[in-house]
């Protein structure tokens, strides 16, 4: 029996605003929730991905870790997706406002990847197995 239902990723955000109207295009979808504090975006039955405000989860967190604002800019995370339409999913979110790091390449594991950094510079792998 597996014991994990399923699974939020929650990513710590400088701009709740912006990093939502970013997600929102790179995904083409609105979002499920969205309150002060907190957006998700439902990706599939068992994935969402959340947003918070590094203020936010500050309050949780701080002072027994490094408050979130000092990883600014710096990645954090990476979110690796796998893809019908490799090239598609790439362009879209760079046209959204990602940062290239990787172009589309084939990689030694089996896949092939594009990687991008978010505005706050979490990582998104775009996949296709090879």
């Amino acid at each position: 029996m597996k014991q994990i239902l399923a699974s939020e990723f929650i990513l710590y955000v400088d701009n709740q605003e912006s990093a939502s109207r970013f997600y929102e295009a790179v995904f083409r979808t609105k979002p499920t929730l969205e309150v002060p504090g907190m957006t998700e975006f439902t990706l599939s039955e068992t994935l969402k991905i959340g947003l918070m405000p590094n203020s936010g989860i500050a309050k949780i967190l701080t002072p027994k870790t490094v408050h979130p604002e000092k990883g600014n800019g710096i990645p954090r995370c990476e979110l690796y997706f796998y893809v019908n339409d490799l090239q598609f999913e790439f362009d879209n979110a760079v046209k959204a406002g990602a940062k290239i790091i990787s172009d589309i390449e084939d990689r030694n594991w089996g896949d092939r990847v594009g990687y991008v950094a978010d505005l706050d510079g979490h990582i998104i792998a775009f996949a296709e197995k090879l």
